[in-house]
């Protein structure tokens, strides 16, 4: 008997969120051009279960590039109203959308001059009548077996919340710099911090060839650096190729007397590279995208600096 009710909570509550696609309206596209055109803040307010939903939007919107508070709507009729500017987007939730509280700060609020977007279950309600937007989440039924506590409408007042947060990343061009500035600690932090500089290897570590030199004492060079391949350079110092242990088995088969050839005739020429001062996580796209283990780095005057292996990126953390 629990197993199947716990199934048939999850059945109630993916119909709830799905059927979210079927309500959206103009008012979404709307809401999303109105939050990314904000010059305030985007205050998210509610009571009860759905407060506690507003709170998680609050938080998402916030670590996603969007400026936001969570204002408790019995909080702000007693005085908490004074953080709301006319610059301001108040985001109101309420299933019924006659929650006291809640509606009764829709009067001050336009009296202040804000925008607001109810996200609520009842179209007609007081609440969806005198707001600007308003963002249907209607559900058909409750998970709750006595239906009185908030489950499905809830759930589906966050999937709400979470396609406007989504929506917002692609209409600001948040990026991942972007989302690593607001999390700076832990992991999470460190890592998409991190550039191509601090992780490279370099000097001693980092071989450089000129294109003449001859295979055999390029691979004593890279054996030397315990590396993976060489970055190789023209008369001007300028990166013009690059040796790996890749071109040495293609050539070597055809070519027994490799060894003795010029470098510049068995590397890979004009091999893709990336500057130090990149994000190193921008490093590891390029790798898994281009299906390679070894990326040069070079200064603005393409000259080699550094050497990324997959390797160095794997001890970073990266992946």
């Amino acid at each position: 008997m629990t197993l199947k009710r716990a199934k048939e909570v999850f059945r109630l509550e993916a119909e709830a969120v799905a059927a979210l696609a079927n309500k959206l309206d103009d008012n979404f596209t709307k809401s999303v051009d109105a939050i990314a055109n904000c010059k305030g803040r985007v205050v998210v307010t509610g009571m009860g279960k759905a407060g506690i939903i507003g709170q998680k939007i609050s938080a998402t919107l916030a670590s996603l590039g969007t400026p936001s508070i969570w204002l408790h709507s019995a909080e702000a009729i007693h005085g908490d109203l004074g953080r709301v500017t006319k610059e301001d987007i108040v985001i109101a939730l309420s299933n019924s959308g006659e929650t006291e509280e809640t509606k009764s700060l829709i009067p001050i609020l336009k009296k202040i001059g804000a925008r607001v977007i109810a996200i609520t279950g009842n179209k007609n309600s007081s609440l969806a009548k005198y707001s600007d937007l308003v963002l249907d989440v209607s559900v058909r039924k409750e998970a709750c077996p006595l239906g009185l506590a908030p489950t499905a409408s809830t759930t589906a007042m966050l999937a709400m919340g979470d396609a406007l947060a989504v929506c917002l990343v692609e209409k600001k061009g948040f990026k991942e710099k972007d989302f690593a500035l607001f999390h700076p600690g832990g992991a999470l932090g460190r890592r998409l911090l991190l550039k191509v500089e601090d992780i490279m290897r370099k000097g001693k570590a980092n071989p450089i060839v000129n294109e003449n030199m001859i295979v055999k004492d390029v691979l004593y060079k890279i054996t030397e650096a315990r590396a993976g391949a060489a970055s190789v350079v023209d008369a001007k110092g300028k990166l013009s190729g690059i040796f790996t242990d890749g071109d040495l088995r293609r050539h070597l088969e055809e070519d027994a007397n490799l060894a003795n050839k010029k470098v510049k005739e068995a590397m890979t020429k004009n091999p893709i590279a990336i500057h130090p001062e990149k994000l190193a996580v921008e490093a590891l796209r390029i790798l898994e995208e281009k299906k390679i283990d070894e990326l040069p780095v070079v200064d603005t005057h393409k000259k080699p600096v550094g050497m990324l292996d997959v390797q160095d990126v794997l001890r970073a953390g990266l992946v």
